[in-house]
C-alpha cells in the first residue's frame, strides 16, 4: 500500500504498536538519526560547494537538523534517559549500498540528493505514525512537528535532484528508488527501537 509520500510500502502497522514500550530507544535513535543528517549535509554542501543552489537550501537545512538533535536531547533528558552509543543504521547503509557508483560528478550528486530524499521521506512517515498513536499527547505533539519538518525536507532534496538533472531522469531513477527501497524494507527486521 502507497503512503501519501509515495513510498510504495507503508510501515508495517505494529510498529506504532510496539514504540510507546521503547520510547527511550526510539529517542535515542532518533537524535542519532538527527545528529547523521546534519552531519551527511554538511559533507554535501563541502563536496559540492560549487552548485550554489544546493548550498543555499542545504546550508539553512543543517542548521535546522543540528537544532533537532539538541531538541531530542533535552527530550531525552527530560525524561531521564541519556543518549548512549550511537548504533548501526542498516535501512540508510543498504541505500548507500544502492546508490549508483562512479559515473559524473553531477550523476553522484542526483543519487546523493535521492537517497536523501528517500531517508527524509520514510522519516516523515515514521514521524508521523508516531505522532498518531504513541498514548503521550507531548509525544504526539513533538513527532507532529518533526514529520512537518521532513517533509519539507524530502521535498527539498528531490527538487534539488530534478534542477541538477532534468524532470524525467530524475523522477524515472526515483521510481528505481522506490522500488528498491520497498522490497528491501520487507527484509528488514521489525524493531520498535529504530526510526528506520
Amino acid at each position: 500500500m502507497k503512503t501519501t509520500l509515495g513510498l510504495e510500502l507503508a510501515t508495517d502497522p505494529r510498529w506504532a504498536d510496539i514504540n510507546d514500550k521503547s520510547i527511550e530507544f526510539i529517542l535515542t535513535d532518533h537524535a542519532w538519526c538527527e545528529q547523521k543528517a546534519a552531519s551527511t549535509g554538511i559533507s554535501l554542501i563541502s563536496r559540492f560547494s560549487d552548485y550554489s543552489r544546493l548550498v543555499q537550501e542545504v546550508s539553512p537545512v543543517v542548521a535546522e537538523e543540528w537544532g533537532h538533535f539538541r531538541k531530542v536531547l533535552k527530550e531525552l533528558k527530560k525524561r531521564g534517559f541519556e543518549l548512549g552509543l550511537q548504533r548501526k543504521d542498516e535501512y540508510v547503509n543498504k541505500l548507500k549500498a544502492f546508490a549508483g557508483k562512479g559515473g559524473s560528478r553531477e550523476g553522484q550528486l542526483i543519487e546523493y540528493l535521492l537517497m536523501m530524499a528517500m531517508i527524509e521521506a520514510r522519516s516523515c512517515e515514521r514521524f508521523k505514525i508516531l505522532s498518531e498513536n504513541l498514548k503521550d499527547p507531548d509525544l504526539r505533539s513533538f513527532y507532529r512537528e518533526f514529520m512537518i519538518s521532513e517533509a519539507g525536507h524530502y521535498r527539498m532534496f528531490l527538487d534539488l535532484a530534478i534542477h541538477y538533472s532534468d524532470e524525467e531522469t530524475a523522477l524515472n531513477r526515483w521510481k528505481e528508488w522506490l522500488a528498491f527501497e520497498s522490497e528491501m524494507i520487507q527484509t528488514l527486521e521489525l524493531r520498535s527501537d529504530r526510526i528506520h
